[in-house]
């Protein structure tokens, strides 16, 4: 059992009070998710510009990142540290590379995201505490996606945090579980896609990146999963432009959509949106089984 909040703006007079709805939002989803929790947050992007989210359970370990990484890669590169995290803004067209540099001389740093406008923060803990030690509540943007966690597969560790991103600007966050994982990951490593985790979520992530990459818009990766993906499931998905959801043809686990003029609202329960403005007035259903709602801008 685990718990999924995500809010969508559509009115940008809205969007400074993003992090404020969703870490409230979150807050209600503590006690089906108290081992760990983690959200990911769309910001404005800046022209030519790329961010990469870090984690260090060592955050000492930030300390001068910047000015080498810049040196290795030949342009300035800035850092902002949050607690266990930090967020490296750099050229764009540099950030392929930059990654790879992370990846094979800082392994002591995990990369959480990269993108033009995600950024993604998550840690072991209460809900709550997660939120406020990242600052949550402070944050604006257009839309974003959060998990409280309870683990029933895998051990309780940051990496297993959600969400998951496996590709520029994507991440899911997942309630259920996958039985044909396993198989899914032989084949996705095959095809280049790496893994940080044996958690299914993460394949359920890639699988979608994997899809997309060959062409598919996130609405066609989310249909065709449906005929590849075996288990219980309900998928709220994060892209630059967009928010999906997704549940398995059972559908037994719970989910809730409100939509006014001003935002889309996902809950695991109703409750996750009683705090919401003008809830009371907004149109309020539970996903269909197997069909794939989507909003982007």
């Amino acid at each position: 059992m685990c718990g999924i909040v995500g809010l969508f703006i559509k009115d940008k007079a809205l969007e400074p009070e993003l992090g404020k709805l969703l870490s409230g939002m979150l807050a209600t989803m503590c006690d089906r998710g108290p081992d760990s929790a983690g959200f990911a947050v769309y910001g404005q992007e800046e022209s030519g510009m790329a961010k990469i989210t870090l984690q260090s359970p060592e955050p000492s370990r930030f300390a001068g990142l910047d000015a080498e990484l810049g040196e290795l890669l030949g342009t300035k590169v800035s850092i902002a540290t949050k607690d266990t995290h930090a967020v490296l803004r750099l050229d764009e067209s540099l950030a392929a590379q930059a990654r790879e540099i992370l990846r094979e001389k800082y392994p002591h740093l995990r990369v959480m995201g990269v993108g033009e406008r995600i950024e993604i923060y998550k840690e072991v803990g209460y809900p709550t505490d997660v939120a406020d030690r990242f600052g949550l509540a402070g944050m604006s943007g257009t839309h974003g996606i959060g998990h409280t966690r309870m683990a029933t597969e895998s051990a309780v560790t940051t990496m297993g945090a959600h969400p998951f991103s496996t590709g520029a600007d994507q991440c899911l966050v997942h309630n259920g579980s996958l039985s044909n994982h396993n198989n899914l990951r032989r084949e996705l490593k095959h095809e280049g896609m790496r893994f940080e985790t044996e958690n299914d979520s993460e394949v359920a992530a890639a699988y979608l990146t994997a899809q997309m990459d060959k062409g598919l818009s996130l609405g066609g990766a989310l249909e065709k999963s449906l005929g590849d993906l075996d288990g219980f499931y309900t998928f709220v998905v994060g892209t630059h432009s967009g928010f999906g959801v997704l549940r398995d043809p059972i559908a037994c686990k719970p989910a809730v959509l409100a939509e006014t003029d001003r935002y889309v609202a996902f809950g695991s329960e109703y409750r996750a949106l009683v705090g919401l403005p003008g809830i009371e007035n907004a149109k309020v259903w539970e996903p269909e089984p197997a069909t794939v709602y989507f909003w982007e801008r």
